[in-house]
Formats: structure tokens, sequence, C-alpha cells
């Protein structure tokens, strides 16, 4: 039976479904496409912490209504609070939701998210770090931070540095939209399930008391299958994205991919290399930066450093990209970035390195992540 968990408007946001031993927790703002805003992510902290200390709480079912699973953070609200000057209040967004994302990499009870739609941004965050994610033939996602003048956050320089190859960079740098079968093949989820039969799938995992991570995998297998990539897919490009997306730099991308370019007329490098030429500067130079660092930190330490970032960006001492990108996708929508600086050779390495660096302000402080025992051995199906 959905109980209501967080009032707004009259609309709940977080739905919960208290059945047996599963919680089904239902994220409720379909008209936002289940944007993730501060009631939520506040609720959801609750609803993880009071099920993991309920020993009748055997697993978690993370689900979106309508035709997203989650379509982000709310950044928009986040926008308004620091053009209003006060940049903390974004900043506590943050701290909140990366707090989550670590509750749900380190949780002691199986977290099954079903992503039957659209999942961007923070909805990677919130499904990614659990032990199960179910993508279907609905399934998109992106991290399209780049193009808004932000970074992939939320732990992805975790989770994308750990993909195949230098996908994770390809996927990161681009804001690339993976289907299901894409999802599945680069191990962001670990079931691909044909939405008809997520019905049958629930009603299995809700009839099963335990928290066995191997019973419930054998379980959402009895509905999976391997879908087949479509012949365009990124996915068949892994020579050429190894090739160009390991180089060190940004510049050296591009460069390698327009020699690619000159070599064969490739649709895919054309639009890749536009994907690129249309994001912001600093944003391409921090999130290089930030996946690379990504590969040789732990869940916590990419959070902390990532909280530290999103501080940086906040801010907007080096540039106000965040705000540009918000305004020309998603507030004016007229799609026409002016990012300053304008060019990748106006950044300096040190202009780079003042994003990793802690804040300088008497009242801020680095990212606390409360002490967890269950560290991830699993974020990342394929490892």
């Amino acid at each position: 039976m959905a109980q209501s968990s967080s009032n707004n408007g009259g609309t709940d946001q977080v739905l919960v479904e208290e059945r047996t031993s599963a919680r089904t927790i239902i994220l409720n703002r379909p008209k936002q496409l289940n944007a993730l805003s501060f009631p939520m992510i506040s609720r959801l902290l609750e609803l993880f912490h009071a099920s993991e200390g309920d020993s009748n709480v055997k697993m978690i079912i993370l689900k979106g209504n309508g035709r997203a699973f989650c379509a982000g953070g709310d950044v928009t609200a986040v926008v308004h609070n620091v053009r209003q000057g006060n940049w903390k209040l974004g900043a506590d967004y943050f701290r909140e939701e990366f707090t989550l994302n670590y509750l749900m990499a380190t949780y002691s009870k199986p977290q099954v998210s079903i992503l039957n739609g659209i999942v961007m941004g923070g909805g990677l965050g919130a499904s990614v770090h659990g032990r199960f994610r179910v993508a279907t033939e609905k399934s998109v996602c992106a991290m399209p931070e780049t193009a808004l003048g932000l970074f992939p956050d939320v732990g992805a320089s975790y989770f994308y540095s750990r993909l195949p190859g230098f996908f994770g960079e390809y996927a990161g740098l681009t804001g690339a939209r993976l289907d299901g079968a894409e999802m599945l093949a680069c191990g962001l989820v670990t079931h691909f399930v044909p939405s008809e039969r997520l019905p049958f799938l629930e009603q299995a995992l809700v009839k099963v008391n335990t928290s066995d991570p191997d019973v419930i995998s054998t379980i959402i297998s009895r509905f999976s299958n391997i879908p087949k990539l479509k012949a365009e897919s990124p996915y068949h490009k892994m020579k050429i994205i190894d090739h160009c997306f390991s180089r060190r730099t940004i510049e050296e991308i591009i460069s390698s991919l327009e020699n690619e370019a000159l070599n064969k007329k490739d649709d895919w490098i054309s639009s890749t290399i536009q994907s690129l030429k249309k994001a912001s500067p600093t944003s391409l130079k921090i999130s290089l930066r930030s996946i690379r660092e990504g590969r040789l930190q732990g869940v916590g330490s990419c959070l902390v450093r990532e909280y530290r970032m999103v501080c940086h960006v906040l801010r907007g001492e080096f540039s106000k990209d965040f705000f540009e990108g918000c305004r020309a996708l998603l507030i004016d929508k007229d799609k026409n970035p002016k990012w300053e600086p304008s060019r990748l050779e106006l950044i300096r390495d040190d202009d780079v390195d003042r994003y990793f660096s802690k804040i300088d302000d008497e009242d801020w402080e680095d990212l606390k992540l409360p002490p967890r025992t269950n560290l991830p051995p699993y974020a990342i199906a394929k490892l």
C-alpha cells in the first residue's frame, strides 16, 4: 500500500509501498521527470536509513512514476538560490545528494533500481551505486553535464572510470545517450528486462524474504534477456574510443578524433567532435581530470573531491559557465550558451587545479561522509 512520504503542494514526491520484506520506493514528480528536489533527497536519506535499521526489510526496490526513472537533480532550483546570492544553499543540496549516493554505495541490503525510462545525471547517482540496476527497452541514460557547464558528479568519476576501456571518458565528456542494451554492455546496469515483464519481476521480488544477492540475482535473471546492440551503437566503436579518449588532454582527444575523421567518413566521429566543441571548455577540462583521478580512488574519495569541485562551480570565481548553461538549456532554452573562457587554450593547468582545492571560506567544510562498514566491492558489474 503506497503511503505519503513528503508533501509538496499536495503532491507526494516520494511514495513508499511496504510489502512483506521489500520496501518499494517510488520517485513521484512525473511532470518534472522525477528530478530530485531537496525534499526528495532528504526523504530518500530518511527512508534508506530507516530501512537499513529495520530487520524486517530485506531489500529496497527503487523506481520512478511516469516515463522517467529520474532525469537528474533539480538544478534550476539550485541556480535560483545561487543567483539570489546564496551559493551555500546550492552546496547544501549537493552535500545531501552526495551523502545519499554514498549511503547507496555502502548499503548493507540489496537495492534493486528499475530504470524503465529516462535516467540522467543525479538519476544515475541514485541507482548505479546500488547492487542491482535493471534496464528495459525504454531506458535511455546520459550525463549531459559538460553541455550545462557542470561535470559528471554524483560519484560518476568513480563509476565512469570503471567502465570498459575509455568508454567512461567518452560518455562523460560528450554526454552521449545510451540505451538499455548499451547500459548493459558497458556495465552501468546489471540486467535487462523487457518492460512488459516488470510487474512479474516485482511480484517475484516482494515474495522472497531474503537479502541474499545471489538469490535476488537469480530471480531477476529469470525475467532477463541479453538485448542486441544497434548496428550504429557507439559500443561498436570501442577501438576508436580507446584510441582517442585515452589521450592526456582534451585538445589531444579532439585532434585524434579529427585525424580519424580525415581517414574515414563516419557520422559518429563528426557528431562526437561536435558534442565536444559545443560543451563548456572549462567543464571538459575539469571532467577529464576528475574521471582520471577517479580511477585511482574509492567511491568516498571521489564524492569528497566532486563536492569540492561543485562548490567551486557554484561560487563561479573562475567561470560562470554553469549558470550560463542552465540559462541556455533549461531556462531560456535558446541552446546557445556563451562560454567564458570560450576556448580550451585559454584555460591553464592551474585554472583547472583550483577546482580540486579546498574552498577558501572559513564557514565552508569538506564533505563529511558517515563512517560505513560495507564498502562497495561491486559498484560496477564489470570491473
